[in-house]
């Protein structure tokens, strides 16, 4: 199948995509990826939602504005995918099957005494009629309600990626996006995968309260910064850290207050070194690869990368150092995905969302 796959990430920045030649096994090719950045009033509108969602009662109808934004977002879907795919001389009849995320709004994980809960929106049956093709969607909540996490779901992609590319395992890779989160492919296909703490979102929400911008272009305020190492601790003592993987995470799962007192610079350097610290205590769970490989906007920030490759226990490289798209891969996932639930292939494993047995999970919806 040519498959046309899409990711919009908690950084609300923009839909990524990238075109996927696959069975949901194999990769047979890769076509042209890109991304495109959303629109102001789409963003605006997904923040308001994301702070309805986050007070939303368990024991209450889904709040009205998720309609509105499941709407947005799939006109947001359209409008970028018709710039793509004429900027690549692309027709939507070449495709076989679209794999969209959603947007995620809310997600929370289980704990002993409830199950979890976790909401992407995107008015599918809008996007699918709009464009003539089937519409995979929904991959986390099938999960979510036999006990999973509901995430990460790129692992298997990882593993696939890594077959394609030759390299033997054992593999990690790692995405850095508001949440970061791992894959650790052992020597004899096990997959496990989590997320191992905050990637940009925390950085990104601490300047954007302080008014100084949406991210830290370059990482120049954390270069500028000083770790405070007592604060980092603090962050570090999160019983989310003691508990056994797999395990998720939302961006807002941690107390950005602590760095309140700090400055610009000295916060960013502590959150920076947070993720970093984050991302070690990861090996604790698997088994040592011969090189971490990271994916995401987070190995754009040479700071991370920096503390990173200072306190890893392997060595640091990037996607492309493997020949992988490092901004796309996220999207590439998604299509994958897509294959897999056409095709009725498990997409979750006990050991990435910790779900009981290896299970199917999306759905599609035809124009």
């Amino acid at each position: 199948m040519r498959i046309l796959g899409f990711m919009t990430g908690t950084s609300l920045d923009a839909v990524d995509m990238a075109v996927l030649d696959t069975d949901g096994e194999t990769i047979q090719g890769f076509g042209p990826a890109g991304e495109r950045k959303l629109r102001e009033e789409t963003r605006d509108l997904l923040l308001v939602t994301t702070e309805i969602a986050r007070g939303w009662p368990r024991d209450r109808p889904e709040p009205e504005i998720f309609a509105e934004a499941a709407r947005a977002v799939a006109d947001e879907h359209l409008w970028a995918a018709e710039s793509f795919l004429a900027e690549h001389g692309l027709s939507w009849s070449e495709f076989d099957l679209l794999g969209v995320h959603g947007q995620t709004v809310l997600h929370e994980r289980p704990t002993p005494d409830r199950i979890g809960r976790t909401v992407q929106l995107l008015d599918a049956e809008r996007l699918a009629k709009a464009t003539g093709r089937p519409v995979a969607f929904d991959f986390r909540t099938a999960d979510v309600a036999a006990g999973g996490q509901g995430a990460p779901l790129a692992p298997i992609y990882h593993q696939a990626r890594a077959l394609a590319s030759g390299l033997a395992a054992p593999v990690a890779a790692l995405n850095i996006g508001g949440v970061a989160n791992i894959t650790l492919v052992e020597a004899d296909g096990t997959l496990l995968a989590f997320d191992t703490g905050p990637g940009n979102g925390m950085i990104d929400l601490m300047l954007q309260e302080r008014g100084l911008g949406r991210f830290d272009e370059n990482g120049r305020l954390a270069a500028a910064g000083k770790v405070d190492e007592a604060i980092l601790q603090r962050f570090l003592a999160s019983s989310y850290f003691a508990g056994p993987a797999p395990k998720s995470l939302d961006r807002y799962d941690f107390p950005l207050d602590l760095v309140e007192p700090l400055s610009a610079e000295d916060a960013a350097a502590t959150l920076v070194a947070f993720t970093a610290e984050a991302v070690v205590k990861a090996f604790d769970h698997g088994a040592r690869p011969s090189a971490l490989i990271v994916c995401g906007g987070g190995r754009r920030n040479p700071q991370i990368m920096k503390v990173l490759t200072e306190r890893c226990p392997v060595p640091v490289k990037t996607a492309e150092d493997y020949g992988w798209r490092g901004d796309a891969i996220e999207a590439e996932a998604f299509a994958y995905l897509a294959a897999r639930t056409a095709r009725g292939l498990p997409i979750s494993f006990p050991g990435t969302t910790g779900v009981g047995a290896a299970m199917t999970g999306g759905r599609i919806v035809n124009p």
